[in-house]
């Protein structure tokens, strides 16, 4: 009886212990905060750019999410995937993010519902069709797969899922889950932050007008204060900028002005360059009957860029993976039948690189592109950032460019070229292209304030202009958003990928990084799992019942053995 009284103490003190132990711990959870992040790839870990930007808000941002439903597996995943990011923001954001998953269709009203499809389109979210098997056929489903975050009277849309050219349904979803951290960051900075960098639009050397910039410069002013410039020798004239753009110039830069280009780098700005170092336009080959040149187009900074760690080269690119125009092939009484074909000066380049301005981007359309090299500078990190396919060629200009090909089976033998450089990232110290080339007077001028070496800086050169040109009806004088196909109706990835380039120039938080992030895809081989199936479901079926009985069969066994003694 003493020993039983004594273990029934031990016990009691025991369990008393552990319920002190338990309240101790979790008043000490209300002062310590720190959260476990057991998957490998820590998916759902928030980078610190992340945390410190929910932390510091001053107001709600409230989320609506139009991912309520029935859905097909992949858009239950992703609503999943996007609850679960949402409580990781709001586990550093606290009452300051709030969020609620909307049906878009719940009203059985079609009325009421296309005036939410409205309402949520001229928000900015794109709607997706979906074709829905069921037991009497199919039907067709509108969904949109987005949500629109709200901060101080303010919306901004972010479409949730991403669409890729040339990849499985999977690896777009899995690609869209990638960027969900970095889509709702990216919306709480634009939302909350009040400060606008500024970007100049270089003008009075032939670069593109405001019409054809219309688009991104629409897209740009969502982050940025954007402006024109013109140079017209003034040293001055780029004072207050962060960045600016050359966007397809036509006409040589005098060297004053390049001075002023040169110097805004030396003090640290950041410049975006979109040059054609050789000169043809579709609007010549369909205004001359099918047929014109490529000629080259000096504008005299091909010194500045090469001192930079560039070289333009003077050539254009075909390549076998490109974009089609519509070509008459006949006429139906009266009537011009078209038909489209690939147009080799046009590639479209899907991006392999895993830098985070270009990973995951749908392709990017480009028009009479040229190649380009790097150039040996110890001091300047190159990053090539798109280049052409494995099936591409360069014609040296001049280049006589006919229509006549698209009608020519291409002979695969001649497109040689693989992975021409097309676009190149440059980080680091540059040296002044103007060293020990100007006159004591202007090296030593307090208001110049010459500088021969750069801060750490950095630049994009692109060699085809008409990567930032949006397209114009000529008729209707229509602007078209940027990396749109009027003939295919396919949206490439122009606008995202000037988007993240000017991201990642000018912005010091490293939110952009968090781009480059990976989620491993572990899909099931459907191949094996259909040829498997069988045996997969039989053991499924009889290894518990099988388990069971041999655990049954032990305990008789045990006890039989126990009070058999």
């Amino acid at each position: 009886m003493n020993k039983k009284g004594t273990s029934r103490k031990i016990s009691l003190l025991q369990l008393l212990l552990a319920l002190v132990i338990l309240v101790l711990l979790n008043n000490l959870g209300g002062y310590v905060f720190y959260r476990f992040d057991l998957t490998s790839e820590k998916r759902y870990s928030l980078s610190p750019a992340t945390k410190e930007l929910v932390k510091s808000l001053d107001d709600v941002v409230l989320v609506k999410v139009y991912l309520e439903g029935e859905f097909p597996a992949g858009f239950k995943r992703l609503r999943s995937e996007t609850k679960e990011m949402l409580d990781e923001f709001r586990a550093y954001a606290g009452e300051n993010l709030q969020y609620e998953f909307i049906n878009p269709s719940e009203s059985a009203d079609e009325k009421k519902r296309n005036e939410v499809y409205q309402h949520l389109v001229k928000e900015g979210l794109q709607p997706t069709n979906l074709t829905v098997k069921e037991e009497g056929g199919k039907s067709q489903q509108i969904i949109f797969p987005g949500a629109i975050f709200s901060y101080k009277n303010r919306n901004i849309a972010v479409q949730l899922l991403k669409s890729r050219m040339g990849v499985s349904s999977e690896e777009m979803l899995n690609s869209s889950i990638q960027q969900l951290e970095y889509e709702f960051s990216n919306s709480i900075r634009k939302l909350s932050n009040p400060q606008k960098k500024n970007v100049a639009f270089i003008k009075g050397h032939g670069e593109l007008d405001q019409l054809h910039l219309t688009d991104i410069a629409r897209s740009l002013s969502e982050y940025y204060t954007v402006k024109q410039v013109a140079l017209d020798s003034n040293i001055h004239a780029l004072e207050g900028f962060d960045a600016a753009i050359v966007a397809k110039p036509d006409s040589v830069f005098s060297e004053k002005d390049k001075f002023i280009l040169d110097q805004f780098v030396m003090s640290g700005g950041k410049i975006m360059w979109f040059i054609d170092p050789v000169y043809a336009e579709m609007d010549s080959l369909q205004n001359k009957q099918g047929m014109t040149f490529g000629i080259s187009n000096p504008i005299n900074l091909d010194d500045l860029l090469f001192k930079y760690g560039v070289r333009l080269n003077d050539n254009l690119v075909q390549d076998l993976q490109a974009a089609p125009i519509p070509i008459v092939t006949g006429y139906s009484g009266n009537q011009p039948q078209q038909s489209l074909f690939p147009w080799y000066y046009m590639p479209l380049v899907v991006p392999e690189n895993i830098h985070p301005i270009v990973t995951n981007l749908n392709a990017i359309k480009f028009e009479f592109a040229s190649s380009l090299d790097t150039v040996s500078n110890a001091s300047v990190k190159k990053t090539i950032l798109l280049h052409t396919s494995k099936y591409s060629k360069v014609l040296n200009s001049p280049v006589r460019i006919s229509l006549g090909i698209v009608q020519q089976e291409p002979k695969q033998e001649q497109y040689n070229k693989h992975n021409l450089p097309l676009a190149v990232l440059l980080e680091g110290k540059f040296e002044s292209v103007f060293k020990n080339r100007i006159p004591p007077a202007i090296a030593n001028s307090s208001e110049i304030k010459f500088k021969d070496q750069s801060m750490s800086t950095k630049m994009i050169v692109v060699s085809d202009g008409d990567v930032i040109k949006n397209a114009v009806s000529k008729s209707s004088g229509k602007v078209y958003p940027l990396g749109f196909d009027r003939y295919t109706n396919q949206m490439y990835g122009n606008t995202n990928f000037i988007l993240n380039s000017m991201n990642y120039l000018t912005d010091n938080s490293g939110l952009i990084s968090i781009r480059s992030r990976e989620l491993t895809l572990r899909l099931l081989d459907k191949e094996v799992l259909k040829s498997d199936k069988f045996f997969w479901q039989l053991l499924n079926t009889l290894l518990p019942i099988l388990l069971l009985l041999i655990y049954g069969i032990v305990q008789f066994y045990l006890r039989k053995r126990k009070y058999s003694k």
